[in-house]
């Protein structure tokens, strides 16, 4: 079943409890966000990414990336020196 969180549905992502412990997968495949997201950071080649996970497209790479960034704490940390 799609995620959505706030306002945003992510057709591209699924949750389910008995598949990957519940985390959150791209098209409910054993393809979790988190090593779509570990990936992009490692292939800087878009086309070796896709070469390496052919199950995956642009789009989702994208959603993958949306959906972290919409599930990421927004918080301020101060760090001025005293």
């Amino acid at each position: 079943m799609p995620y959505s969180s706030f306002d945003r549905v992510f057709d591209r992502i699924t949750v389910n409890p008995q598949q990957m412990n519940g985390q959150p997968c791209i098209r409910g495949m054993r393809l979790t966000v988190r090593r779509v997201v570990e990936a992009v950071s490692v292939y800087e080649d878009r086309a070796e990414l896709f070469r390496e996970f052919p199950e995956i497209d642009e789009a989702d790479v994208k959603q993958a990336l949306e959906f972290a960034a919409a599930n990421l704490e927004d918080r301020v940390i101060d760090v001025r020196m005293a």
